[in-house]
């Protein structure tokens, strides 16, 4: 092992393999595997004991860069049953919804736990994650993905099967709420009752009819005020020498997301009666 190495990769890890043309490949190491590409085979056990950013040969000399996979990484390949949230649009979300160590956040739906794991590295081990789903099919590869993230289900994460506008009532104050739903403006009154004042609740949604449904609501309940929309965009380049240029192939949106504050007294405030 090199001089000032890290933790060498383990069997049961998931490595990502990168080749000279940027094809990513996520592979799970096992004893006596091999790793098949067009340009030959690499066994498992050359990784294994061996530490992450080396550069390492198939039997036929393609050459692969070896690391761990980030969260984005594993996010666009993890196994899916609803349509995972880009990365992009995850790192949003957190953000603005100001997700943090010790708060407790609800989650409606869990689809397929990409944006639970976040949330989870989010609020740490002294905060707590409710997360909601109306598919036990969708409920168990979240759960599947989560437990595959963390190694096991974490202690901070309760997920349960049911409507999120019939449980969320129950879970007493909460301090965040995240919604990827088709109609996130059913979840508005509930939303009202269940946020502590100041707290926060943000809406994925697909389509502008969407975005205007979901800021209707939240306006006309007196409950919200600063209420934001944004369009997630991210325009990856090429840039190799000279040849500099934006990406040929890019996805261009993904969505929107309307971000808006509890509050203890109607916003804007009515004009003074004097």
């Amino acid at each position: 092992m090199s001089a000032g190495a890290g933790r060498p990769l383990k069997a049961g890890e998931r490595v990502l393999l990168q080749d000279l043309k940027g094809r990513r490949y996520l592979v799970t190491l096992e004893q006596g595997g091999t790793f098949h590409t067009h340009k030959g085979r690499l066994a498992h056990d050359r990784l294994i004991g061996a530490p992450e950013g080396e550069v390492v040969g198939t039997d036929q000399g393609q050459r692969l860069l070896v690391l761990r996979p980030t969260f984005a990484d594993w996010v666009v390949k993890m196994p899916r049953g609803a349509q995972v949230i880009y990365p992009r649009v995850i790192a949003l979300m957190v953000m603005a919804a100001d997700v943090r160590p010790g708060l407790v956040v609800a989650e409606a739906g869990a689809g397929s736990g990409a944006l639970s794991i976040a949330l989870l590295q989010a609020v740490a081990a002294t905060g707590r994650l409710v997360s909601f789903e109306l598919r036990p099919d969708f409920a168990d590869q979240a759960r599947r993905n989560v437990e595959a993230w963390f190694g096991k289900v974490p202690d901070t994460w309760e997920l349960r099967d049911g409507d999120v506008v019939d449980g969320l009532g129950a879970l007493g104050p909460v301090d965040r709420l995240c919604l990827d739903l088709l109609e996130p403006w059913l979840v508005v009154p509930a939303a009202a009752a269940a946020l502590v004042p100041g707290g926060v609740v943000a809406a994925f949604v697909a389509t502008v009819p969407q975005v205007m449904r979901t800021v209707e609501a939240l306006e006309a309940s007196g409950s919200f005020g600063l209420t934001e929309t944004s369009e997630a965009i991210l325009r990856p380049w090429h840039v190799e020498g000279l040849a500099v240029r934006p990406q040929h192939r890019i996805v261009g949106h993904t969505g929107f997301l309307v971000v808006s504050r509890r509050v203890a007294a109607p916003w804007p405030a009515p004009p003074a009666i004097h």
